[in-house]
């Protein structure tokens, strides 16, 4: 029953809050390293082998470094518009991304942001569905070859397993918010540490029992210049999608404790954070393509099933099921704010909307319990795993997602607030750089998303 007393016994009930105070922000940069690892190193690390082979041992690691050095000069630019001046009450912290674009750049221009910003998210939510399905088939698969030897039909769907990663999230969207899922992000930041050094280790081993590195220059050949182009399309739209926590980064910001300023703490995070995520892409991807050559697979780890130790490999796509399921929240939990602070607002007499209860069971600690969260979250993640179950296309779907989200999160709304904040002036030095900078990326991306587009219509129709 509802109990509007507040009373705090210790039966079982169920107690009415009207309004939850502030978070405390207790954040370090050690904390926000393990959140942007976490929200980094996950689906994209399987894929970067396969885009290093489509352009090939020279073009592929330079455009990691590239989309690296991108990356962090958008989260520099970015970690500087959190705080916005008011000349009246002072600084403004932003909450959120979109927080910060509609203070910034006006809630018109926000709007547009939105749909970018939930869209990106709701897709991340498909992409990692979809991987970690990859991942437990694997699992199930290379048990089956134990059993039945390397020639026994060992062919499982992923459909199943997608129900199974569904049903795990639609417990974990039951935590309040982003403040409430560090531990979650400090597990997963290890297991994407665990199946990324597996990963590279087997690829390492299996280039030396071979005696020498697979692969070429101009990377795995086509049979003709259209295909490679798409190919390196699709590449590039992959390696996009593994640097993708501009979408969260404010978010992570604000859990960050002052002094010293937020921005300085977010500055020398996403620096670690950077060079270590770059580090193991350049490492996996080179030592899986150095493995396979021309037969590098989409999901790197897949290309190891048969490989000794079993159980390791089994281990290692065990790792990035449990970094996925905390990489989900990490990206679900931003759209989940956005979509229920919305309805907050709408509807604010609302008690569906707007009523939290603690839930008390005997011998476990109390639990917020809201309707609107319980409904909402579980028609989402329902939602995502349909489509992941629809379209199950691994490096397609990653390489859209990276077209999307690559010039209008990552560059375009970090360039333009950073100009607004900082009233730089046009036709200046510093606003001619930005502006080329990101003229010359917005090719870029729509290049990426077109490629992508054109390889999920091809896998579709074939």
């Amino acid at each position: 029953m509802a109990d509007d007393s507040g009373s705090n016994d210790s039966t079982p009930l169920l107690q009415t809050q009207y309004a939850e105070s502030e978070p405390k922000r207790t954040g370090t940069v050690w904390t926000a390293v393990a959140h942007i690892v976490t929200g980094v190193i996950g689906s994209g690390v399987l894929s970067l082998a396969w885009s290093i082979a489509q352009l090939g041992w020279i073009a592929g690691p330079l455009a990691m470094i590239l989309f690296a050095s991108i990356t962090l000069l958008s989260s520099f630019l970015l970690s500087n518009t959190y705080r916005s001046p008011d000349p009246e009450y002072g600084p403004k912290r932003s909450s959120s991304y979109l927080d910060a674009v509609n203070i910034h750049q006006g809630v018109g221009t926000g709007r547009l942001c939105g749909v970018f910003v939930n869209v990106s998210l709701y897709g991340f939510g498909i992409a990692y569905i979809i991987t970690s399905a990859i991942s437990m088939r694997a699992i199930q698969e290379s048990n089956c070859h134990i059993q039945k030897g390397n020639n026994g039909a060992c062919e499982f769907g992923e459909s199943y397993y997608m129900l199974i990663f569904g049903v795990v999230q639609i417990l974990l969207s039951q935590i309040p918010n982003f403040h409430n899922i560090q531990w979650l992000s400090v597990v997963a930041a290890v297991m994407s540490f665990a199946y990324a050094f597996i990963g590279m280790g087997f690829a390492i081993k299996q280039t030396v029992e071979k005696g020498y590195a697979e692969g070429s220059i101009e990377g795995v050949p086509t049979s003709n210049e259209v295909q490679k182009m798409w190919l390196v399309a699709q590449a590039l739209g992959d390696i996009a999608f593994s640097y993708p926590f501009s979408v969260i980064l404010i978010e992570v910001q604000d859990t960050l404790k002052s002094p010293p300023p937020e921005n300085v703490t977010m500055r020398r995070a996403s620096l670690i954070a950077v060079i270590i995520t770059t580090f193991f892409y350049l490492c996996c991807g080179c030592a899986g393509y150095a493995a396979f050559g021309n037969n590098t697979p989409g999901n790197l780890l897949t290309g190891f099933e048969l490989s000794r130790p079993h159980w390791l490999v089994d281990f290692a796509n065990a790792c990035i099921v449990i970094h996925l399921v905390g990489a989900y929240q990490v990206y679900s939990q931003p759209l989940f704010a956005n979509v229920e602070n919305w309805l907050r607002f709408k509807f604010p007499d609302s008690d569906f909307v707007n009523q939290t209860y603690n839930l008390k069971l005997p011998f476990l600690p109390a639990f917020p319990l809201s309707f609107l969260r319980l409904t909402f979250r579980t028609a989402y993640v329902v939602s995502t795993t349909i489509i992941g179950m629809l379209f199950p296309y691994f490096n397609q779907i990653l390489g859209v997602l990276g077209g999307i989200i690559f010039w209008p999160l990552t560059i375009y709304f970090p360039v333009e607030m950073y100009l607004s904040q900082g009233n730089i002036q046009p036709w200046t030095k510093k606003w001619i750089l930005l502006r080329t900078f990101s003229i010359v990326c917005f090719v870029v991306g729509m290049f990426t998303l077109v490629g992508s587009i054109e390889g999920i219509i091809t896998a579709k129709l074939s």
